[in-house]
């Protein structure tokens, strides 16, 4: 089937996230052209966004700043260019892991405890507070980006020097050890959880892209009433922030089977490794299918 629209998929840029993009882009873009979509690769890194006017749609496949926060959605907005996931505020919020918190604690939904670090923070109080282990990370970066896992107080400085180097906004959050997983949004629509469970202290980029024996789990093994509850509660989470079109959230479980919101991924990935074909695939979406249904559900609100 033809498909009218000539599609820019955007992909690579600036960020942190640059390689990955990469490869989600191309993953995006191979998958449109074989559904007959006449979609065309457009790095912003190399290309000024002004070509993206002899275009009909977007495709965002980039991840990090510049991509997944606002900025891009903003001037796709301004030039009045349909495209895919949230618009700016809940690609910004999105993307802030701090505000991101403030808001879902404040709608009455569960994170964990948090603390922000400075050069001058007292990090044994801080590790009193939050438990042990605890994670260290930039409140803006992607893909964990500048996480450390941290097993004992002493630790604290070192992570709080690595998380610096990638934003100004560094955060420690208590670990909540008894199960990650992950939940899809295409429009209304929440796909099958997928549990993650990493052969590495955490989760961390080389688990995420690089390694081959990080374990996903689809069926996740909840309980059907356990996973129906994740998902409607990550579906209010999802509206909390202004959320629309896609997006995938992560959740934490402890020891005793309460969940945890950590954060929400407004442009998620589309690599070998990512979740999100994962859950479409149990919900019996190949990868072609989810890339249309992601490009045209924001033309009426349905997918």
């Amino acid at each position: 089937m033809k498909h009218p629209d000539k599609v820019a998929v955007l992909l690579g840029g600036t960020s942190a996230e640059r390689e990955v993009s990469l490869q989600s882009g191309a993953g995006v873009l191979a998958a449109l052209q074989r559904k007959g979509v006449d979609a065309h690769p457009f790095d912003t890194a190399e290309l000024p966004l002004e070509e993206l006017r002899g275009f009909d749609r977007v495709f965002i496949a980039l991840h990090g700043r510049h991509g997944e926060d606002g900025t891009i959605q903003g001037f796709l907005e301004l030039i009045g260019l349909p495209y895919t996931g949230p618009g700016v505020m809940a690609s910004a919020i999105g993307m802030d892991k701090l505000r991101t918190k403030l808001l879902w604690r404040a709608a009455g939904l569960p994170v964990p405890d948090y603390a922000l670090l400075e050069a001058d923070t007292n990090f044994e109080t801080v590790a009193m507070r939050l438990g042990l282990p605890l994670f260290v990370k930039p409140a803006r970066e992607g893909s964990s980006v500048g996480i450390s896992r941290v097993e004992k107080a002493e630790e604290l400085p070192a992570a709080y020097a690595e998380a610096r180097k990638h934003d100004t906004l560094v955060m420690a959050e208590a670990g909540i050890m008894g199960g990650e997983y992950t939940v899809t949004f295409l429009g209304d629509m929440a796909l099958p959880l997928v549990k993650i469970e990493p052969n590495a202290a955490f989760y961390d980029y080389d688990a995420k892209y690089l390694r081959d024996d990080t374990r996903y789990l689809c069926p996740s093994g909840l309980s059907p009433e356990k996973e129906r509850a994740v998902q409607e509660e990550a579906k209010r989470a999802f509206r909390v922030l202004g959320g629309k079109g896609w997006s995938r959230i992560d959740v934490l479980m402890d020891a005793a089977g309460a969940h945890y919101f950590l954060e929400i991924n407004t442009s998620p990935g589309m690599t070998s490794h990512s979740l999100v074909p994962m859950a479409a695939k149990a919900a019996g979406i190949n990868f072609d299918e989810l890339v249309l249904k992601v490009l045209y559900q924001e033309s009426d609100g349905t997918v």
